[in-house]
Order: structure tokens, then sequence, then C-alpha cells
């Protein structure tokens, strides 16, 4: 140390190192008194150029401005700052402040951590712009995906917000709403203004919405104490409330509450969540809500919608640039009529409950159209199953579906529908790429008994038996009734055993002398069915018969004929030919026409006048012994070949 010349320096200084040392306090007193002295407005040119070049945006400092820095807790306050909007939405700025006061901690700076003391916004006003390419007026980064993980805001110990005003201009879904933002410490412990408060209303396509957000003070805010908040919106038919907590105060990305939804009709949730669902009944539910990043998780949600109960568990998360839904349901009691309404019928709710109906009175086929757009804009898939069904025509007795959507494509497998005795099951495709859908379906019918299609008489089945069936049908069309008015494919239905009621199956061949004696007299006896077939193919959604063929043991049936699936009309034609000899036996056709739901049977009487006419020549011709000849079937009718008319209807 001795022979240092640097430690020799220190410890006996010179003038030379007396006149540097005399320059750096010199410079560091005038650094310090420019500081002091210095009028920081001559930097607001500077500051704003350099501000929009960074976002793009014209920033601009429009009042004094003034930078307080020998504190622990370092403050500025800013006049009249205004952010523009960006090109696409110049006329109306993003952000204007009249005056904003802030001031950070300088120990987190050193650390590398932004923490605010304090922030105090007066008169903020924010305009908020989607237009119908999706922009976002806020968004400083459009070309960055958007990973919908949330804003994550630094920690802001004490937040004061004097009369702000929040606007939101939402093109896509026609939203428009307009609020009044404010925030500021208790009073007195009594005080029930204090805390965070947002208080909006608007439209949501010309129907009113209204929003309101609540929180407690933002004072002593520490990262590690959850933030509690409640939520209400309400718009669009439907009505969303939630009581919960931001786990991290100004991580928006994370929070936890109770959710409670309401409404008319889950597809109107689209407008407000921007998440595709059915078309249901009104409702109600509830349940968890949670986010973890772009991660929302609805979990263990119940309640009703129409007359029957749901629950379990939703998942709505950001896969790259789309969203990706999932979803687990389940009912203990279904209400078919429900299930009709999300297959496409119109609910329509009465006083003693909700019904089901397609809209238009005497349908059978729902009318709904699907929202293409709405399927194209998201991914996902959907697990439902009813352990029970509620009494139905049909005797369903459980359900069971499953569903995945990709890339515009909506896959339904299984649909699945098990009755009394029986079952349906099959598989749908839906192709929505484009405005109208192509459609693709393959059902089958298997073991569904005959008794729960023809009601009884008097007491006892008209017909038993079991039947087997299938449709496979492919065309365009936005609806259930669009798809079958337009469909090519076939229809096949087979009974290949049962039994009849004698009467019945007399008739089948207008066997009036036995028919009509059976029929006055109550009779309960039956006769075998064979076989029946019905088999049809499709074009144009006309479904004109291949097959029609009831083979009993007294009637060989054999008919033609077309359903027009558009206009959901039927116009049948049987022929029947009796297997014994009968006396007073009437040739004419049984005609099956009309709607489907409620079709009318008859007997083609041009068919008996010509039987009449013929009658009535014998008579006058010959003689009245020569005249019953006409009324009388020797019974040459064989039976048919089952097994190769089933063969061919599969």
């Amino acid at each position: 140390m001795a022979e240092d010349p640097v430690w020799l320096a220190f410890r006996h200084p010179g003038r030379p190192e007396a006149v540097a040392v005399g320059i750096t306090l010199a410079l560091a007193l005038g650094c310090l008194l420019f500081l002091v002295l210095f009028d920081w407005n001559w930097l607001r040119g500077p500051i704003s150029r350099a501000a929009s070049a960074s976002t793009g945006r014209e920033v601009l400092l429009n009042g004094d401005l003034d930078v307080r820095l020998f504190s622990w807790t370092p403050s500025a306050t800013v006049r009249r700052l205004s952010i523009g909007g960006p090109a696409w939405a110049r006329g109306r700025n993003t952000a204007e402040v009249e005056q904003l006061d802030v001031s950070v901690r300088l120990r987190r700076l050193f650390l590398g951590q932004v923490e605010v003391s304090s922030l105090t916004m007066t008169r903020p006003t924010v305009h908020l712009i989607v237009d119908a390419q999706g922009r976002r007026s806020w968004d400083l980064k459009p070309d960055r995906p958007d990973d919908g993980r949330g804003a994550k805001l630094p920690v802001i110990q004490r937040l004061v917000i004097k009369d702000g005003r929040l606007t939101l201009d939402e093109q896509r879904r026609g939203m428009k709403l307009d609020a009044m933002l404010a925030a500021r410490e208790a009073r007195s412990p009594e005080d029930g203004e204090s805390g965070f408060q947002l208080d909006g209303k608007g439209t949501m396509n010309g129907a009113p919405l209204s929003l309101r957000v609540t929180g407690g003070p933002f004072v002593n805010i520490r990262r590690d104490r959850p933030y509690a908040f409640t939520a209400d919106l309400a718009g669009a038919g439907s009505r969303l409330k939630a009581e919960g907590a931001v786990t991290r105060p100004f991580d928006l990305g994370r929070f936890n509450a109770v959710l409670e939804l309401e409404g008319r009709d889950l597809a109107d949730l689209y407008l407000l969540t921007g998440i595709t669902t059915p078309n249901t009944p009104p409702y109600r539910l509830s349940g968890r809500l949670s986010r973890d990043g772009a991660l929302f998780r609805f979990a263990d949600f119940s309640g009703r919608v129409g007359s029957s109960d749901l629950s379990g568990t939703l998942e709505v998360n950001k896969m790259g640039a789309r969203r990706r839904v999932d979803a687990e349901l389940v009912s203990r009691s279904l209400d078919i009529d429900d299930l009709a309404a999300v297959l496409g019928a119109r609910p329509r709710v009465t006083s003693g409950g909700t019904v089901a109906s397609s809209g238009a009175p005497g349908k059978l086929l729902p009318d709904a159209p699907l929202r293409t757009e709405r399927l194209r804009a998201m991914d996902g898939s959907l697990s439902y199953r009813a352990a029970s069904v509620k009494a139905n025509t049909l005797d369903i007795r459980q359900v069971r579906l499953g569903a995945d959507l990709k890339d515009g494509i909506l896959k339904l497998n299984p649909v699945s529908f098990t009755f009394n005795r029986g079952e349906l099951n099959g598989t749908a495709r839906i192709d929505a790429r484009r405005s109208t859908p192509y459609s693709a379906v393959d059902f089958r019918l298997s073991g569904y008994t005959l008794e729960s299609i023809i009601p009884a008489r008097g007491g006892a089945p008209t017909v038993t038996g079991r039947a087997l069936g299938r449709a496979k049908l492919e065309g365009p069309g936005a609806s259930i009734h669009d798809l079958a008015a337009n469909s090519r494919g076939t229809i096949s239905l087979v009974v290949p055993q049962g039994r009849m009621r004698s009467a019945f199956a007399e008739l089948l061949g207008i066997n009036v002398g036995v028919g009509l004696r059976k029929l006055l007299s109550g009779d309960q006896s039956t006769s075998g069915i064979r076989c029946a077939v019905a088999d049809f193919t499709v074009a144009g959604g006309v479904a004109t018969s291949r097959t029609l063929v009831i083979d009993t043991d007294v009637v060989l049936a054999q008919g033609s004929g077309t359903i027009d699936l558009g206009a959901e009309t039927m116009n049948l034609r049987i022929d029947g030919e009796t297997k014994k000899p009968r006396l007073l036996r009437v040739w004419a056709p049984i005609t099956v026409k009309g709607p489907l739901v409620s079709p009318s049977l008859g007997v083609d009487v041009s068919a008996v006048a010509t039987q009449g006419g013929i009658v009535g020549a014998l008579a006058t011709l010959v003689n009245p012994v020569a005249a019953l000849l006409g009324f009388i079937d020797p019974g040459l009718a064989e039976d048919a070949d089952c097994g190769a008319l089933i063969a061919g209807a599969r």
C-alpha cells in the first residue's frame, strides 16, 4: 500500500486530485440544480413523439408535465393526455385523461419490478371499438396473435378514478355500451360507495343491455391477497351474475367465481361470450367459474333447461388462433320436448311450463336454421347422457349424444335413443364450411315395437311385432327440414314377423264379409304377419317406393306410392289379395294420404264403382246368381318370399 500511487493520492491528495474532486462535485451539484429547476414541459414534445413512434398511435401531452424525482416514491403529473385510435378508427381517440397522477416505488425499480404506489385518474374517458373484421382499437400490437391469457398489470396499491367513462362499440355483435367508472377509498366504515364501480347501459342488436361490476377499495393491495369482485351482465335475453376474486390482483388472467346464468335460450349467450351453443328452452344454471390464463372452466354446474335438469363441466380454451369448447353434460331426467328444441324445434313457453314445436303448425321436422358462421368460429367436443326420460309418446327411456367440431365440420357420434324395447342409433356429419351446410345422416332402428306406433283398440293391441329400419340420406339444407326436402338416399322399414288383429288383416284385402263381421262383433283374434317390408328410394326430397309388402296369414298386400319429405305428406296405395276363398270381397285399393303427422286411410271408390258396374252388367246380361261371382274371391294369393324381400331392403 505504501507503494500504491492511487492509495497515496487518496491519503495525501495533491493539487490535481483536489481539482478533480472539485469538478466532480460541481458537476453533481449542477445536475442536481438542473433537475430541481428543470421545466419538464420542455420534454412534452420529445416524449409525445417517442410514445407515438413506439405505439403507432398519436400520443399527445396537451397540458403541463410535472415530475418529482427526489423521493423514495418518485411521482409525475400529466395533464390533458390523449391517445389516438388506430388508422381505421381515427375518428375517436382510444383514451383521454384530464389529469393523471402516478407514483412508483423506487426500491422495486432497483429490483426490476414496477409497483405503482398510487394512481389517480381524473375524468378519464376510454373508447373501445371492435370492427366487423374483429380488429380492436386498444390493441397496440395487432399483428401479434392473441393468446387469450388476459392482461397483466403492475400492482397498484392505491387507485382512484374520478368521473371516469368507458364506451364500447362491438360491431360484430351489434353491442354498444356506455359506462361510468369510479374508484375511491372509503370515507367512513359505513361508506357503501367506496371501492371500484362500473355501471353501464347500452344495447345489443337493439335490445337493452346493462353491466355492473364492483370491487373493494384499492388500498394496500398485495400480490398474495385475492381481490374480491362482483359482476352482473344482462342483455340478449340472458343474465350472468358472478361473485368471486382475482387470485393475484391486476393479473386478470386468473380468477375464481361463482357464476349464475339464466335466460330464454342458451344460443343467445353467443352474443355475450362468443361461445356457440344449440338452441334451448329457457334455462337457469349455476356453478364455479375459474380462469387460468387462456383456460376458462365452468365446473360442477347444475340447474334446469326447460323442464329437464342439467349438470356437468364446460371448458373454453384458446388453441392458437381458434377457441375450443369441450363439455361433458348429464341429465338425470330429460323432457324429450327440450331435446327437440336442441335439434332445431322452436321452443314455445306456456304458463304451465316449456314445450317444443317446430315453429310450423302440423309439421314434424324441425325447421330452425343452423348458424354455420358460428360453427366455423370454434372447435370443440360434447358428451351428453340422459339417465332417464320423462313419459313420452315415443316411449324413449335413455338418450346419449356425442359431438366433435373441427374446422367447420360437425360430426355427431353417437346419436342414440333407447326405447322401452328397441334402439335408434346413428351418426351424422354436417359440413358447415359454406353458408348452406351439407349433411349426411345414417340412422338404424332395431327392435322397436309396433305397439308404440299403432295405438290399441278396444283394450287390445292392433298390431304387435318389432320393426327394423334404416335411413341413409344426404343433401344440402340449413335445418333438418331443409335437409329432408333436398335429400337423396334410401329409407327402409322391415317387420320380420308379428301379429295383426284378424279384422284388419281381412280388411287389407277389403274382405267386407269377414272383416266387417269381426270388427262389429269385437273379435280379438289375430293373424300372423309373415313379414312387412317398406323400401324407398329418395331423390330431391321425395321417397318413392321400391318395395311395399305386408304379408299376413290371410292376405298378401302390396303397395306403391311416394312420401314428400319437404311437404311432409304421403300418397300410398295398397292392393290386397286374399289367400283363402272369400264371399263379398270388394276389389278396391286402400289409400293412405295426407300429412305425415296425421295421415288418413281411405278406399279408392273409383275401383269400387268399376266393380259395381261389372256386377250390374252381369246381372242384366246373365242372371242375378251369376252377378254374385263378382264379389267372390277364390283366394289364389301365395306367400311372399320374405327372406328375399328383407335382404333387399337391408
